[in-house]
């Protein structure tokens, strides 16, 4: 009998495109499982102090859970495990939550349209202010900082009324406190900056150190949403990020079945009032769709690779032809954004947007596809192409012709030939 040995999680020396394959299974160990079990456990055997168990009652943990949560730490780098949430956008308005009475929620124009309305409707109940920024304009986005920073911090608990502003600006709490306090406490800061980078849809690259260093200095919580790069692509709590969130749905399950969220952070407070708000609103997962993530996880590299590489090529003939207006992708060296994409990024990701004359031609040619998908969503190993205005809650400033297209894994000529006849 060989002796128990360290998982992938033991090892940092490891690739990230080892790390996805390696970690989140059980010790090594002769007539070990090789994968984690499925645990369909809704209760725990315990006894006496309940908070002293590791597993008392599934609401609250699960070892479901564990290894998937362990393995997404690991990639981006977290110091405690992750919280998988039973959607991306039951994550993002949980951390949105944080966000106290009296203070500030500065979120690009251009984010995921679920966590804009999330965000409006938050704002709304806790009583904070909302503005949107063009992320990629770094002056602007400071603008709003220093604007935000201006009105003060939120009071303290027990101090004034709710969302009264208890410091000038000078006296905003600092980074290191603001990302520790309680909701309503002194050390509050004057809000959160949350990052979408690329934008979806418009792939706007933010410049996410200098705008985490800035956000930083002025007290203010900093949240990424890193779905669109994943973790192979950028680590933004290296950065100084407070907190990461991912649909899990999209690139890291990458197989369109499951529908799933993470939020990760490395402050122990800041995670317990994250677990708090997932427990007591009950947004969680059930164990047979986080089983199903993570062993679409362990694909991720391989999937990332290939769609990346169809997405260049796709990108380059589309910006090439004469029925598109706009090419907007990371990858192209004429995007507004190729330049810091290169710079903070390991690659440019696989969506691509592009936008031409009318709604009407573009949803002609999201009908015309036979290969491509016309379907929301992305991520997934197969390609999908969808007119994004078609939500009503989409902005008004994303062009009415305007096409996002998840490019997947298959056979680039294929997708090409499908895609060329379509726009033809």
């Amino acid at each position: 009998m060989t002796s128990p040995e360290p998982a992938a999680a033991a090892r940092p020396d490891l690739a990230p495109d080892t790390i996805v394959v390696e970690t989140g299974r059980p010790d090594r160990a002769d007539g070990a499982s090789v994968n984690p079990p499925i645990d369909l456990s809704s209760t725990f055997i315990s006894s006496g102090d309940i908070e002293s168990s590791p597993y008392a009652y599934a609401r609250f943990d699960t070892p479901a859970w564990t290894p998937f949560e362990e393995a997404l730490a690991q990639l981006e780098h977290a110091a405690l495990p992750g919280l998988v949430f039973g959607s991306g956008l039951a994550a993002i308005s949980a951390v949105i939550g944080l966000v106290p009475a009296g203070g500030t929620l500065i979120i690009p124009t251009h984010s995921y349209q679920g966590a804009l309305a999330s965000a409006a409707q938050i704002a709304d109940r806790q009583g904070f202010a909302l503005n949107t920024v063009d992320i990629a304009d770094t002056e602007a986005v400071i603008a709003a900082l220093d604007k935000a920073a201006a009105k003060g911090a939120p009071a303290s608990a027990g101090e004034g009324e709710p969302g009264a502003a208890s410091a000038p600006a000078g006296d905003a709490a600092p980074a290191g406190d603001a990302a520790d306090a309680g909701v309503g406490g002194s050390g509050e800061g004057p809000g959160m900056l949350w990052i979408e980078s690329p934008t979806n849809p418009m792939l706007e690259v933010a410049d996410v150190p200098e705008l985490i260093a800035a956000a930083k200095e002025r007290g203010f919580r900093v949240c990424v949403d890193n779905t669109f790069a994943t973790p192979l692509l950028q680590t933004p709590l290296d950065l100084g990020a407070d907190i990461v969130v991912h649909s899990v749905t999209k690139y890291l399950a990458g197989h369109s079945d499951v529908v799933l969220g993470a939020a990760l952070t490395s402050s122990d407070d800041l995670r317990e009032r994250l677990h708090t708000e997932r427990s007591m609103r009950g947004a969680i997962a059930g164990p047979f769709e986080v089983w199903l993530a993570l062993r679409g996880l362990r694909t991720l590299a391989v999937r990332l690779d290939r769609a990346q590489a169809n997405a260049q090529a796709i990108a380059e003939r589309l910006a090439a032809h004469p029925a598109v207006v706009e090419t907007r992708y990371p990858g192209l060296p004429n995007d507004p954004g190729h330049a810091r994409a290169k710079a903070q990024m390991n690659g440019f990701g696989a969506i691509i947007a592009f936008t031409v004359d009318t709604a009407e031609k573009a949803t002609a040619i999201a009908e015309a596809v036979r290969l491509w998908t016309p379907a929301t969503s992305l991520g997934g190993v197969e390609s999908l192409i969808e007119r994004r205005r078609r939500h009503p809650s989409e902005p008004e400033s994303v062009p009415e012709g305007l096409l996002r297209l998840s490019v997947g894994i298959e056979n680039l000529d294929d997708l090409w030939t499908d895609l060329a006849a379509a726009l033809g």
